[in-house]
């Protein structure tokens, strides 16, 4: 029975509105690498997936987006049932086959290349990573620049995984391919789009 109403419960409180707001959020995260956008209303979904990373898998999966989880995620029975009974996306084993990936401990995910990349002609076939932080300012310290920032932004989001500059400068230079990421705080996210740079602030 338990079981049961971790799956039914734990959504928007107000889903319209939720799925809505949340989108708009989405949205200038991406628009605006670097920034952190408030996430309003957050649901709560079973652990270890986070009310963040619950409330953009409320907002942008459904049947047609093919999810793949970190081993946290997957072991833990509540989070896919939540996720089936919610958003009805199918959740895959492939990392290349996924649209959306959730990854609840970045610091052990595998690497960026092995989620789908997109083609040339398709470059919005790639997948897009959703990594639940525990903060923005606790790790290293990244200087981002690109399209959408003025001058420059500096974050310092952990945990994240292992080499992460240099695997987001391999990333980058796939481009228009590649993977795009969303940082899912406590009440935030901060999105990376593929077309941002990323170095330490130091120069590194």
């Amino acid at each position: 029975m338990a079981g049961d109403l971790d799956s039914v419960g734990g959504a928007f409180a107000e889903p319209v509105f939720g799925a809505q707001g949340t989108f708009r959020r989405i949205m200038e995260a991406m628009a605006r690498p670097g920034t952190l956008q408030t996430l309003i209303d957050l649901p709560t979904p079973p652990a270890p997936l986070s009310p963040s990373a619950g409330a953009i898998a409320l907002t942008l999966c459904d049947h047609d987006t093919p999810v793949w989880l970190d081993t946290a995620l997957t072991v833990s029975e509540a989070v896919g049932s939540w996720l089936a009974f919610h958003t009805g996306a199918p959740i895959v084993r492939t990392s290349s086959e996924a649209h959306f990936v959730f990854s609840s401990n970045p610091a052990e995910l595998i690497a960026l290349e092995n989620f789908a990349q997109g083609s040339h002609e398709y470059p919005d076939r790639s997948a897009t990573i959703i990594m639940q932080v525990a903060g923005f300012d606790a790790g290293d310290s990244l200087r981002l620049t690109g399209p959408g920032i003025r001058g420059h932004a500096d974050i310092a989001p952990a945990p994240l995984p292992r080499h992460f500059a240099e695997q987001w400068k391999q990333n980058r230079a796939r481009f228009p391919r590649g993977v795009d990421i969303l940082l899912a705080g406590p009440d935030a996210v901060c999105g990376l789009p593929r077309s941002t740079r990323i170095n330490h602030s130091n120069g590194d």
